[in-house]
């Protein structure tokens, strides 16, 4: 089988835990939005979120990447797996009893002094989530796609579950006389059971990952530790990076916009609704992470890498801008899922963040080389700088230009670490990416929004030929990408030489 397909078998099985998660939260937005009334409701969510991902990576210190590096070979993988969960087993209970004894005191540090049952929450969510990181990254290195699927379909299920329970049928049942649901249902702590759903399913992924606990052996491989911990020393700062360009413009919105706390936390809550809307766009780059992290590390001594993972660049590079059009030309219908509190404002910012999203994914394939060449350290320089550039923007603009400051800084932070990336690639592992034709495709991607841009202006908003007109750009785009293609990559991946 071509190596291309088994590929794209893999990013299709992991993009579907991702495809429905990222829809399943997509559906959760109008629920969200229409039981939390209140913008500023759905604002402390995500700026919650936004500290929960810095603490997740302090937590695991980036071990499942460790394990990707040194149990890639078959023979050595169950000593690497055992030593790095030995070592989480250790660390996790210390961070989490920290978590629990100073709740209050963080709590009053991020401004949320009433609340410190927030912290509690995020603690044992974070304890959970910890432990399963290297148990799900072996069933990954394993090409255990089908048990992967299983267990993060549950957690998603579990999640929705408990938030529809909590948030749908207690008040259903309370109105209707079940006296029985106050002992576990506060009609003013609404908030807290979205967080409360989250714990239930992180809970019940970690039992249904206990088989992979079991296979631990209690044999603590120090010499090994060590060169784990050296060569995931530098990732550490790299995923806070990560956690600050991605998802940690929140918070940074609720400290730097110039109204009220609640009035910031309100427009955090339009900001978080319409940025994602832009999740088909982060399910294909995270689906294709979930399959690609472990696929190079698997084929990086085959002799046609340099072509092989040229091919897959490309490859994404296409689909990103088929889902940029795709959205964007149909956008209207995907706003009209969220209740009116969170569409007067906000969906400018969705063509910035599908592009930013399309560049993050083309810096995971172009950033790979760091991983395979046991070169950290330029993942640290490349993800510090697109940090600096996340923060800098965030703080100079935010209070000017409001949430269009973090959506410009999301943009531009991505496109200058791909651009990194891909430099400092090209000098200390070379590979042969067709960077014109991926350029080419993104321009003209770019082009042909704006030709629909100007045509819904000539047409009117409301008008049926909008919808044609669009249509027929969508059209356009992939036929010319099949007439470009036809003689190379979409036959490569059907050919044997690339197996």
């Amino acid at each position: 089988m071509s190596l291309l397909k088994k590929l794209a078998g893999e990013t299709v099985i992991y993009g579907v835990s991702n495809v429905v998660g990222r829809l399943v939260n997509f559906l959760l937005i109008p629920f969200y939005t229409r039981v939390l009334v209140e913008t500023s409701d759905y604002g402390v969510v995500n700026v919650m979120y936004g500290y929960v991902g810095l603490l997740l990576v302090i937590m695991t210190y980036r071990m499942e990447t460790g394990f990707f590096r040194f149990g890639a070979k078959k023979e050595d993988r169950q000593k690497v797996f055992s030593t790095s969960m030995l070592s989480l087993l250790v660390s996790t209970p210390i961070f989490v009893a920290l978590l629990l004894i100073f709740s209050q005191d963080i709590a009053n540090f991020i401004n949320y002094p009433d609340t410190p049952r927030y912290v509690v929450w995020f603690a044992l969510i974070i304890g959970m989530d910890a432990l399963t990181r290297v148990p799900m990254a072996k069933l990954r290195l394993d090409s255990r796609p089908i048990r992967f699927l299983i267990v993060q379909l549950t957690n998603i299920f579990v999640n929705v579950g408990a938030n529809i329970f909590f948030i749908a049928i207690c008040p259903w049942l309370l109105e209707n006389g079940h006296d029985w649901v106050n002992a576990i249902y506060d009609p003013e702590r609404l908030v807290d059971y979205v967080f409360i759903s989250n714990l239930i399913a992180s809970s019940v992924m970690f039992l249904m990952l206990l088989p992979e606990f079991l296979k631990i052996k209690f044999e603590f491989d120090k010499e090994l530790f060590k060169n784990i911990f050296r060569y995931v020393l530098p990732l550490i700062p790299v995923g806070i990076a990560a956690i600050i360009n991605e998802t940690f413009d929140k918070p940074l919105l609720e400290w730097l916009l110039p109204g009220t706390q609640e009035e910031n936390q309100a427009k955090v809550g339009i900001y978080a609704a319409n940025y994602k809307l832009a999740a088909l766009m982060t399910i294909i780059t995270q689906g294709f992470n979930y399959a690609a992290e472990p696929f190079f590390f698997r084929n990086k001594e085959r002799k046609d890498t340099q072509l092989l993972y040229g091919k897959v660049g490309q490859s994404f590079a296409i689909i990103g801008c088929v889902a940029f059009l795709g959205i964007m030309m149909y956008l209207d219908v995907a706003l009209k899922i969220l209740g009116e509190n969170y569409t007067q404002e906000g969906s400018e910012i969705i063509p910035i963040i599908l592009m930013a999203n399309l560049f993050l994914g083309l810096y995971y394939n172009f950033a790979i080389w760091y991983k395979l060449s046991d070169k950290t350290i330029m993942g640290l320089y490349i993800a510090v700088i697109g940090a600096s550039i996340t923060l800098i923007v965030n703080f100079s603009l935010i209070p000017v230009i409001g949430y269009m400051a973090s959506a410009w800084a999301t943009l531009a932070c991505y496109v200058v670490m791909a651009v990194l990336a891909y430099l400092l690639g090209q000098k200390y592992y070379p590979i042969s990416y067709p960077i014109p034709r991926m350029a080419l495709y993104i321009i003209i991607a770019l082009a042909l929004y704006g030709l629909s841009v100007q045509m819904e202006i000539q047409l009117g908003a409301d008008s049926v030929w909008k919808w044609v007109v669009n249509s027929l750009i969508l059209l356009t785009f992939l036929a010319l990408i099949y007439y470009m293609e036809k003689d190379q990559l979409i036959r490569d991946i059907f050919k044997k030489e690339i197996a």
